[in-house]
């Protein structure tokens, strides 16, 4: 049975989004956190709402990680009244739930960079949706690059839809010859408090600001931290707070069973304290969250001297990120914004991330386009141009590869290459090995 429809503020404007796609083949979705972009589009496109189908197909939406895929797609079959699996499906790399029946399937951006590879025509496939896309991560601007080749010379009829709640959608509807649909979004008052910065380790920072933000407030706290290593120190500082308050870890290599709890609702009589990394800073909403502690740090991928894919780098988080995260604290009621910095600082922040498109290593992008058969990234349509420098750094790496030819074709050794989920020097060692030699090399590119 499905459970009954709470009112979102993107409801006001969906049938608006179903009248521009009617009209042009692009759109851009603007709608700040809490407005319910991420689970009520898809549907409503999709027919499963108020309105009549909007699209022909399948509709493809597009996360930045599993984490968000999973919970968007568990929401929308939940609405339902449904299994995952059945109108509503999943596809990330370690869980893949669809059918004969799945009209929206959820899927990470880096599997449809692969899917639209084996598929140029996205056969069957009516609608693209790249949620999140002001994170503007390497995978999202390649992805829409090739869906926008395909839309132009494969599958007329396809419809692309580019959603983020801090978009510059003046600039993105230039780009891409799209009109903007703009939501507006259901924020409660957030009051920000600011702690000032010290020598202290971070995690002793956060453990003594999760301390007072517990003497101070009510409700659960969702503190951010720039990575795993600092959540389970932080997360060792908070022990003996108590049976009344539950601790919970949230990143990107926890099980399956450990983000679920870490996301769900805290027990009748408990306050949950989740410990995560920025994977909550946009899509998900954790129930009974109206305090937000924010260190104000952020973890990149930089190049990695040698080229052996990337390395992560601690950074201090941007204007738009912080204010997200401050968001997080009044989607469901007002609430407080805890910063461990001085207010003066906020405005020295840069404006937005750094695309990665614009400082990381550009071989596996290339990689990719020399497999689409292009052999020149300035004939697609880019929101940011790659960088001439990196990407002829890139080429010039993939043909002492031997991935790529002198012209930039496409070599057998680079066709297997490009299907292993490896950087090109690692995916190079393992493509190139024969016999047991192979299985050493998979494992010693495991570890790298």
């Amino acid at each position: 049975m499905a459970n009954p429809r709470i009112p979102l503020p993107i409801d006001e404007v969906l049938a608006e989004i179903s009248a521009r796609l009617a009209g042009a083949p692009r759109l851009v979705l603007a709608a700040p956190p809490g407005a319910g972009k991420t689970t009520r589009v898809p549907l409503s496109l999709a027919g499963f709402l108020d309105l009549a189908p909007a699209v022909n197909g399948r509709i493809l939406m597009l996360e930045p990680r599993r984490i968000a895929a999973r919970m968007a797609a568990q929401q929308m079959a939940k609405s339902l009244g449904e299994p995952l699996g059945r109108r509503v499906g999943l596809t990330t790399r370690v869980d893949r739930k669809v059918s004969a029946e799945t009209v929206i399937e959820v899927i990470t951006d880096g599997l449809f960079t692969r899917r639209i590879l084996n598929d140029p025509e996205l056969k069957g496939v009516g609608a693209v949706l790249f949620d999140e896309f002001h994170e503007r991560r390497l995978n999202s601007d390649l992805g829409l690059a090739l869906a926008l080749e395909s839309q132009g010379a494969f599958n007329e009829g396809l419809k692309l839809v580019i959603m983020s709640a801090t978009l510059d959608t003046a600039r993105v509807s230039a780009v891409f010859d799209a009109p903007v649909v703009e939501s507006e979004g259901r924020m409660y008052p957030v009051e920000t408090r600011y702690l000032g910065r010290s020598q202290d380790r971070i995690e002793d920072r956060m453990a003594a600001a999760v301390r007072r933000a517990l003497r101070e407030e009510t409700g659960s706290i969702l503190a951010f931290l720039p990575g795993a290593g600092e959540i389970q120190r932080t997360e060792k500082r908070l022990e003996g707070l108590g049976a009344d308050v539950l601790v919970a870890p949230l990143f990107g290599a926890l099980t399956l069973a450990e983000q679920d709890a870490a996301v769900s609702p805290a027990p009748a009589g408990t306050r949950k304290i989740v410990l995560a990394t920025d994977i909550a800073e946009s899509a998900l909403t954790i129930e009974g969250v109206r305090i937000v502690i924010d260190s104000g740090l952020s973890r990149v991928a930089e190049d990695n001297i040698g080229g052996l894919g990337s390395r992560l780098t601690t950074v201090r988080a941007s204007r738009a990120s912080v204010d997200q995260r401050r968001g997080r604290a009044g989607r469901l009621e007002p609430g407080v914004c805890y910063r461990l910095w001085d207010e003066e600082a906020t405005r020295g922040l840069m404006s937005a991330p750094v695309p990665e498109i614009l400082s990381s290593d550009l071989s596996g992008l290339v990689l990719t386009l020399a497999e689409w058969g292009e052999r020149d990234a300035r004939n697609l349509t880019w929101m940011d141009a790659p960088p001439a420098g990196r990407l002829e750094v890139a080429a010039d790496l993939l043909r002492t590869l031997r991935a790529v030819e002198e012209d930039g074709r496409l070599t057998a050794l680079g066709s297997e290459m490009s299907r292993l989920p490896l950087a090109p020097r690692l995916a190079a060692l393992v493509a190139g090995s024969v016999g047991g030699e192979r299985a050493l090399a998979a494992e010693v590119a495991a570890l790298a």
